[in-house]
């Protein structure tokens, strides 16, 4: 299966798309959303959390002028209720839904608004007793969740597990962790796909893109299929079509020779 690939570029805890944000400035917000999606992005991440009352607006304005612009679905990151109901009415496609959690009180909300909008999820790997410790918690929580959304009428096809990456900086076990996660998921239940926020490995660390790289490379191997990460790091790229060929989920390495030809790698 070939890598399913978000976008991380459009997140207003960063202070230049915030600035964007506030000036409802559409051309640079399509700016960095065509390049995204140029490197190779299916799915372009939208996040104005930082927005707090303002966020449902922010987010629905985001989607609608990227939308207006180019011909890309987009991940919706918020874990405000209103605020993906705000996004979802607007979006045209097939939206991702980032995220879903075993909260109760947020999961039957966004469930009956994936339900009716028929976007994809991502599900994270979390309950109202908090984050998972280690990886048979993180499995646990993950399948329970997964068992609702199937109960609930969300196509399997359309549920991506996020075992909720954390930084190594702050949890030296939590690369392993992670990557367990993955494996034992798809163990349990064969045909499950994973997703991860890839760059939360390396949070608080130096030369963060180094470690990030690693990290996909290892996860790649564990059985990832999905990706929220910065497809303009273009040695990020070049090692992910590379992963995928020496994995086999590229016949003959036919997309890496292609991705060569058109210059991704130089």
């Amino acid at each position: 299966m070939v890598m399913l690939i978000v976008g991380e570029r459009l997140n207003t805890s960063s202070d230049t798309v915030a600035s964007i944000v506030a000036a409802r400035d559409a051309g640079a917000l399509v700016r960095v959303a065509a390049r995204q999606r140029e490197a190779g992005a299916a799915y372009i991440d939208v996040n104005a959390g930082t927005f707090a009352a303002g966020e449902g607006e922010a987010l629905a304005w985001m989607v609608e002028t990227i939308q207006t612009a180019l011909d890309v679905p987009l991940c919706l990151d918020t874990s405000n209720p209103a605020a993906m109901a705000a996004a979802l009415r607007v979006h045209r496609g097939k939206a991702l839904c980032n995220s879903v959690t075993l909260e109760e009180s947020r999961l039957a909300p966004v469930l009956e608004l994936v339900l009716e909008s028929g976007a994809a999820v991502v599900a994270l790997c979390l309950d109202d007793g908090g984050l998972p410790v280690g990886a048979g918690e993180a499995v646990a929580k993950g399948l329970c969740l997964v068992e609702r959304l199937l109960g609930g009428g969300v196509p399997p096809e359309d549920i991506y597990v996020d075992p909720l990456v954390r930084p190594i900086g702050a949890d030296p076990g939590a690369g392993v962790a992670a990557l367990e996660t993955i494996r034992r998921l798809q163990v349990e239940q064969p045909g499950l796909k994973t997703i991860c926020g890839l760059s939360n490995i390396s949070f608080g660390l130096p030369r963060r893109a180094v470690v990030n790289r690693a990290f996909l490379v290892a996860a790649m191997e564990a059985g990832l299929d999905a990706a929220i990460l910065d497809p303009l790091d273009r040695d990020l790229m070049s090692l992910l079509a590379a992963t995928q060929a020496v994995l086999g989920r590229d016949r003959y390495g036919l997309a890496y020779v292609r991705a060569w030809r058109r210059g991704s790698f130089e």
